[in-house]
């Protein structure tokens, strides 16, 4: 899912081992009140930024006191959309991925919530939950190429994802990928 221009990017920064920040998300699967099972994004707020009105998952940079990468993708899920860690069951780490705007190497995580959590979004930071019923995301007719331009890039073609009316791009359709695939193998 990672368009042209971000794998000569990605090229670049493992060549050169740029010292990056660090970052833990979690893709977080939980079960709705008619029992379908759904996938956990949020929509950032809009603010001077290269990640600014996007699509992601709940997630955050990494702070001194946190004991290691999970801690920190369990306390940002919890501090940005109300799910305590305690109820998480962490299921995989994904694949990190470096995110050349922002300069973060990004962690994710698969876990799970077994019953329906109780959300409570950070004003602050998320704008929207976007819950995203696991069949329309499996489904291959959510999978597109979009023009897509940003603070620095204008007119590219990139994979992305159409989920629930939004488009998933980038880092975020990259780890979506990764996912998809995970769970088509044991489906």
């Amino acid at each position: 899912m990672a368009p042209d221009f971000r794998l000569k990017e990605l090229k670049a920064y493992y060549s050169v081992k740029k010292k990056a920040k660090q970052a833990g998300v979690m893709a977080l699967c939980y079960p709705e009140k008619d029992n379908s099972t759904h996938l956990l994004l949020i929509l950032r707020k809009t603010y001077k930024g290269v990640h600014s009105n996007q699509i992601g998952f709940p997630g955050g940079k990494a702070e001194v006191f946190d004991e290691g990468i999970l801690d920190t993708a369990l306390r940002e899920t919890e501090e940005e959309v109300g799910v305590p860690s305690h109820r998480i069951e962490v299921v995989k780490k994904l694949t990190s991925i470096y995110i050349p705007p922002s300069n973060f190497e990004v962690q994710p995580f698969l876990g799970i919530c077994k019953t329906l959590p109780l959300f409570s979004i950070q004003e602050d930071e998320v704008e929207a939950l976007v819950k995203v019923k696991m069949t329309d995301f499996l489904d291959d007719v959510n999978v597109c190429q979009k023009t897509m331009s940003t603070s620095y890039a204008k007119n590219v073609m990139v994979p992305a994802f159409n989920l629930n009316g939004h488009t998933v791009w980038g880092a975020t359709a990259m780890m979506l990928s990764e996912l998809k695939d995970l769970l088509k193998q044991v489906l």
